[in-house]
């Protein structure tokens, strides 16, 4: 029975190793997002020379998104070829910029590029090393250079792809992840990061940093490599914040939506984020209250091997023991345990509704359902 349980459940990995969160899989059943008109594309190509770009990231004009912890730092081999590149006069692959209402942009591919211009220009993060033809020039930094150099350096000319703010979210989404095909695909959150303003990164970085959240999912969430901590915070406030009628049967646009309304101060005030703040940090506590290690994760009947946290249960369970607040002390804590066990186990329709299409209108409604109706009852 236990064998056969963890056989049945794939946890993802990177670079070969285990993250603690169960692979989401998507079947048939699975609802999509209606799909976008291709006249909703509204990108224009500009050029820019490298000085204006980096003068643009130092006023904070163009953001390089800040805290994404996936993104593997070049070496310094790959930076300094990036730099000879540059002095050689080798044309560099296009970038793309995402512009925002109020004019600033983001880089959405590009990021190590202009990054490691900028570490090299303007912070003096690095010296010239293993070059292939600028020999003369090893050991050198940015201001070592000749004034021709440095010239040639600031005149470079970058051809850029700037989406326009008009454009909807969903197809910058779409254009995201049509673009990021070098080295490991970007996951919908990692581009969410990338494409959301600072005061949703901040919040959703905030609660997945609060000592309650990791000691109920465990120290492996700490500033998860492909940000599944970030994406559970997003995932509880999307339900609190828009409820569960709103609900299309999508997951992504759901949780992309709910991070704009985070953005927007008109639509979540400063107070209104403290109180989800508060709300998420009890639902925690009544989790790890109830079900102590196995919090969030699969537990049939007859086994107690700890299986990778499951992100249908996080959103479900957390919603309902959000809704609570305290559980009393006379809850009958057990009864709770045994309800969602015996649901685990032999209730085919919940284990479908946590395990394949999970996104389902239906699905996402039968298993919210369930775990209020344990939680209320107790």
């Amino acid at each position: 029975m236990a064998d056969a349980a963890q056989r049945e459940v794939l946890e993802e990995h990177f670079l070969d190793k285990p993250l603690d969160v169960e692979a989401e899989t998507d079947g048939e059943d699975e609802e999509r997002g209606l799909p976008w008109k291709p006249d909703s594309i509204r990108v224009t190509s500009r050029n820019y020379s490298l000085r204006n770009v980096l003068d643009m990231i130092e006023e904070g004009e163009l953001e390089l998104a800040p805290d994404f912890q996936r993104n593997q730092v070049w070496k310094l081999p790959q930076k300094s070829g990036l730099i000879e590149s540059i002095l050689l006069q080798i044309p560099l692959p296009a970038f793309y910029f995402a512009q925002d209402k109020d004019g600033t942009m983001k880089v959405i591919d590009g990021l190590q590029r202009l990054s490691t211009a900028y570490g090299f220009a303007r912070e003096e993060a690095f010296t010239l090393s293993h070059l292939e033809y600028l020999k003369d020039e090893e050991g050198r930094g940015f201001k070592d250079l000749s004034p021709v150099w440095r010239r040639r350096f600031h005149q470079t000319q970058l051809v850029v792809h700037v989406i326009d703010p008009q454009t909807p979210p969903q197809v910058k989404y779409d254009i995201f992840k049509r673009i990021n095909t070098g080295g490991t695909p970007l996951n919908a959150q990692e581009i969410r990061h990338c494409l959301t303003s600072r005061r949703c990164r901040d919040f959703l970085k905030r609660c997945a940093e609060l000592p309650v959240f990791l000691e109920t999912v465990g120290e492996t969430f700490r500033g998860h490599v492909r940000m599944a901590d970030r994406e559970l915070v997003l995932r509880f406030c999307a339900f609190r914040l828009l409820g569960l009628d709103a609900y299309r049967g999508s997951m992504d646009p759901y949780l992309d939506e709910a991070a704009a309304w985070i953005d927007d101060p008109g639509k979540t005030s400063e107070e209104d984020l403290r109180h989800l703040e508060r709300e998420f940090a009890a639902a925690m506590i009544l989790a790890r209250q109830v079900f102590g290690p196995h919090a969030f994760r699969k537990w049939p009947l007859e086994t107690d091997w700890r299986f990778p946290l499951n992100r249908p249960l996080f959103e479900s369970w957390a919603f309902a023991f959000a809704e609570v607040a305290v559980l009393s002390t006379s809850a009958n804590f057990a009864a709770i345990v045994a309800g969602a066990r015996e649901l685990m186990t032999h209730d085919q329709e919940y284990v479908d509704a946590i395990s394949t299409s999970t996104g389902s209108t239906r699905k996402v409604k039968y298993r919210f359902d369930k775990a209020r109706e344990l939680v209320i009852g107790a």
